[in-house]
């Protein structure tokens, strides 16, 4: 591959060198949704330099006090481990009254649903905003009692926002007095109109700057022969990220829409440009899927020299891509588990749409990072040239499979090119495979998508799957051959190709 000069903003051996830390984004509206806001905070998967280990524990469940009948019992809720506390004696009486009396906006509306659980952070857990809460309640509550909550609480609203996932309102309140996060989440969970109420957490995009290298993936996936299959014609790719760099020659007309939830100056960042290449590069690069489109979510700004992503913007861009029809979700950033967003995804997933995220970058001996943590994302760890573990990859059984994802010659704003590193690229290089299966069938589940790529993936490391690399190293000729020749996708044969999909090798 040859790049011409005056489209290479720094030459391969000046690449090595380049810091990865200008956090930009992408100019953007935001179409039916509130403010703007941060909250809690995640990162891109592309690995610090650095990466020290981080540890995520389950969080305490407990079962609202108010919302049991006289007599206690345990509330039993699917995939949900609860744990009791002692419930305050209540006097029904009163209880009684009021619900008999006319509305008082002032009043503690009854809950439409059982609470959910306790979403205190676990001991030990920072990274979220030090005065923030997100907060969800069913249905869409009035002006009224919106100014009620607040004001029992003491809370300052900054955005809410109806999510058609959840089927829920869910709200984003500053604490204005200085009280401690978790404080403040105890007083709430004692509320019967809350039905969950977290810290909004902080999450990190997974990058990271390692020698030299080109687009090796180009060979190590096989795309060549992909391609003469499918290119990921029609299908939307959701990049939830910093901004992208509209104009770079690798992605002119390949951004189908663009959603802004995290505001800012709208500028382009390096991390989301080089994910949205890796899915769809198209000039002197070649994308895993160059044909699809992209839904750019420009969810992390820059903050304190790294871009940072909060659990309420994420949500945002998790409710516009399935809005928008996406197909594909890219998650390439990594922090605490998140209980509402981990619901979110679940609904998702119902939906049709396959999930993934990177691994993360904190090193063997962190505790899985969510979202790759969760059951219904395919996490991706990443690869060399010489088919080793990238060293600062997450481990553990969650990982699904592996992809290049060191030191891949990716572009970056301003029309230049680097060298990158991190579980964000390989992750990147994931969706685009997905988004050519679901070219060639569109109607495969996740479910069946996943099996598509853990079944044709080469193995690597230990015989069969296994905690370093997964499955293996994706294959995206082998996935898409697994599908079926073409007369049987000319001649409609959805069920041997889906038999073929979800077999082993």
């Amino acid at each position: 591959m040859q790049l011409w000069p005056n489209r290479i903003a720094v030459t391969v051996p000046a690449l090595a060198g380049v810091a990865l830390a200008a956090i930009l984004s992408i100019p953007a509206q935001a179409q039916g949704y509130g403010g703007y806001g941060s909250g809690a905070r995640y990162t891109v998967q592309s690995a610090p330099a650095q990466p020290s280990p981080r540890k995520i524990r389950k969080p305490f469940v407990p079962v609202d006090a108010k919302s049991r009948p006289a007599k206690p019992q345990r509330l039993v809720r699917p995939a949900t481990r609860a744990v009791t506390k002692t419930a305050p004696k209540v006097d029904p009486a009163p209880a009684a009254a009021a619900n008999a009396a006319a509305p008082n906006p002032d009043a503690t509306p009854a809950p439409a649903q059982p609470r959910l659980a306790s979403g205190q952070p676990p001991a030990g857990e920072r990274r979220f905003v030090a005065n923030e809460v997100v907060i969800e309640v069913a249905g869409r509550p009035t002006e009224q009692e919106v100014a009620a909550l607040a004001n029992r609480h003491q809370l300052n609203r900054e955005e809410s926002q109806v999510f058609d996932l959840s089927g829920t309102t869910m709200f984003r309140w500053t604490i204005p007095d200085g009280r401690n996060v978790s404080a403040v989440i105890r007083s709430l969970e004692a509320d019967a109109s809350i039905l969950s109420v977290q810290p909004n957490y902080r999450y990190l995009l997974q990058q990271s700057k390692f020698g030299e290298g080109s687009q090796y993936s180009l060979e190590k996936l096989r795309l060549a022969r992909a391609h003469e299959i499918a290119r990921g014609v029609r299908v939307l790719v959701a990049v939830i990220d910093s901004g992208i760099d509209v104009s770079h020659p690798e992605l002119q007309g390949t951004i189908e829409d663009a959603f802004n939830p995290a505001g800012g100056d709208g500028s382009p960042h390096s991390h989301g440009t080089s994910v949205a290449g890796a899915i769809v590069a198209q000039s002197e690069l070649t994308g895993v899927a160059p044909a699809s489109r992209i839904l750019a979510v420009r969810a992390f700004d820059p903050v304190s020299g790294s871009a940072e992503g909060t659990t309420f913007n994420i949500l945002k861009g998790l409710e516009w891509s399935v809005k928008r029809g996406a197909r594909v979700i890219n998650m390439s950033f990594a922090g605490p588990q998140d209980p509402v967003m981990a619901r979110a995804l679940v609904a998702a997933g119902k939906r049709g749409i396959v999930l993934i995220a990177a691994a993360g970058n904190a090193g063997p001996k962190s505790r899985p990072l969510f979202p790759a943590s969760d059951p219904n994302v395919i996490a991706v760890t990443a690869t060399d040239s010489g088919d080793k573990l990238f060293p600062g990859s997450n481990r553990g059984y969650h990982v699904a499979v592996a992809a290049p994802g060191v030191n891949v010659l990716l572009p970056t704003p301003g029309g230049g090119y680097d060298l990158r590193t991190g579980t964000s690229f390989a992750a990147a290089h994931i969706a685009g495979i997905a988004a050519l299966v679901l070219e060639r069938n569109p109607d495969l589940s996740p479910d069946s998508v996943r099996r598509v790529l853990l079944s044709t993936a080469r193995d690597l490391g230990t015989a069969g799957r296994d905690r370093d690399f997964g499955a293996g190293l994706a294959d995206a000729y082998e996935a898409l051959r697994s599908l079926g020749d073409e007369s049987e996708v000319t001649a409609g044969k959805p069920d041997a190709r889906i038999g073929r999909a979800q077999g082993g090798r």
